[in-house]
């Protein structure tokens, strides 16, 4: 496996592993669920929202893992428990940990299978949008845990 794909395999996994951290680290699992004022999105809806992202972008478009993104009930669903929260994250690891060892250098530079944004982007570029998108929301979590908790 090249640097790269070992730079993003490492940055995704490590960061599903803080994910499962802030998902459990709510003191009130009522709390995973709040929003209120301007805050739209809840911890709960955002970890589904990564999970159903990587799911997707790494393990059934490039690793063939045959997921089935049901983007709409990452939005909508309520109320999961925090272990289905957990093994939704363990399902987004394993589709990493599936999909990297088939994946090399000369895929990167082409385009990614799957158009994204309004025109074609790079493989490599779409990998890092991914990792800064996973760090994104998952700094809104911690904050969401600090503020509600």
């Amino acid at each position: 496996m090249s640097p790269f794909l070992e730079s993003v395999q490492q940055l995704l996994l490590r960061d599903l592993g803080k994910l499962e951290t802030e998902i459990t680290a709510y003191a009130n699992t009522e709390s995973l669920w709040l929003v209120r004022g301007e805050i739209s999105n809840s911890a709960g809806t955002l970890c589904l929202h990564l999970c159903g992202n990587i799911q997707h972008y790494f393990g059934a478009v490039l690793g063939g893992t045959g997921y089935t993104r049901d983007r709409r009930a990452e939005f909508s669903r309520r109320d999961v428990p925090v272990a289905e929260l957990v093994a939704q994250i363990t399902a987004a690891r394993r589709a990493v940990e599936v999909t990297f060892p088939q994946l090399d250098e000369q895929r990167l530079d082409v385009d990614y299978p799957e158009q994204v944004f309004e025109h074609p982007v790079s493989t490599r570029f779409f990998f890092i949008h991914l990792v800064a998108h996973l760090g994104y929301h998952l700094g809104q979590i911690n904050y969401h845990r600090r503020l509600t908790d």
